[in-house]
């Protein structure tokens, strides 16, 4: 929301029960809260699967792909959500089979990196000069950063769909990929089927990453995949309590940054993500010291 809506709205006050009923008075509020709250679950808990695997690495990839994939589908007339979906799915599926033979290949990898953000802003080019006609590169930022407060009744839809079927997965494979997460050798061992885990999990990844674009953008739909995650990672040592508290912290990032968003005029998804790292950052160092 831009800074001369935001002028126009009711001020923020010291009571916070009022402010609360301001904001769920509109429409687009209360989409956003919903639609939020959804997509921050579904990245809490498959977060916390990402730090515990140490596929960091794995969820930052992605992410890139995530913003070409969707300019993609916006320059060639397709459906961005589908191409955004189908393209990181296929790119975390080859990272998945290729396994351990990615590690040690820094350069290799960020070369192919660098090669897709550069195929994204050749898509960009494309949809702003001949599709848009507008020639600003707006939907480029808003790909970037996310608009979570101009979700449709379409995408509400289509987020809530997405975010059951993964959390029901999820929860479906928690206890077999927690042992893998843990102990590849020993579950392998007891006839876990780790590779196909792996690479399930790196589909629900994809998935994940795909859907929190919607709302905080390719750029910093990072830190709320994986921050959260990892404040419950070091506070919590029980894996079932860890994965429900990085949930939580999800949330109550998402639902702060939106109030701060609708408030301030300041996009929701800087504020969103700026929240998780200042949570972050004395966690981490209080379980330092």
């Amino acid at each position: 929301m831009s800074m001369t809506i935001a002028a126009a709205l009711p001020p923020f006050t010291l009571n916070l029960w009022q402010d609360l009923q301001v904001m769920l008075s509109y429409d687009f509020m209360r989409q956003a809260l919903l639609a939020g709250t959804l997509l921050s679950i579904v990245a809490g808990l498959v977060g916390y699967f990402v730090v515990l695997r140490h596929q960091a690495f794995a969820g930052e990839s992605l992410s890139d792909v995530a913003f070409t994939g969707a300019l993609g589908g916006a320059a060639l007339g397709i459906n961005p959500f589908i191409s955004l979906i189908v393209t990181t799915v296929v790119v975390a599926l080859a990272m998945g089979g290729f396994g351990e033979r990615l590690r040690g290949r820094d350069v290799a990898i960020g070369t192919v990196l660098s090669w897709v953000l550069g195929l994204g802003v050749f898509f960009l080019s494309l949809f702003t000069a001949h599709v848009s006609g507008t020639g600003t590169g707006f939907s480029g930022v808003t790909v970037l950063f996310g608009n979570i407060l101009g979700v449709s009744a379409d995408q509400m839809q289509t987020i809530a769909l997405v975010s059951g079927g993964t959390v029901l997965v999820l929860l479906l494979l928690a206890r077999p990929l927690l042992f893998a997460s843990l102990d590849p050798d020993v579950a392998a061992a007891h006839g876990v089927p780790v590779r196909a885990l792996g690479l399930g999990f790196m589909v629900l990844l994809a998935i994940t990453v795909s859907e929190a674009t919607l709302a905080v953008g390719a750029l910093l739909v990072f830190a709320l995949l994986l921050l959260p995650a990892a404040i419950a990672y070091q506070v919590v040592s029980r894996p079932l309590a860890a994965l429900g508290l990085a949930a939580v912290l999800a949330v109550v990032c998402t639902w702060i940054g939106i109030a701060i968003g609708f408030y301030t005029g300041y996009p929701s998804s800087v504020c969103i993500s700026l929240l998780a790292f200042v949570s972050y950052v004395p966690t981490r160092c209080a379980t330092k010291s």
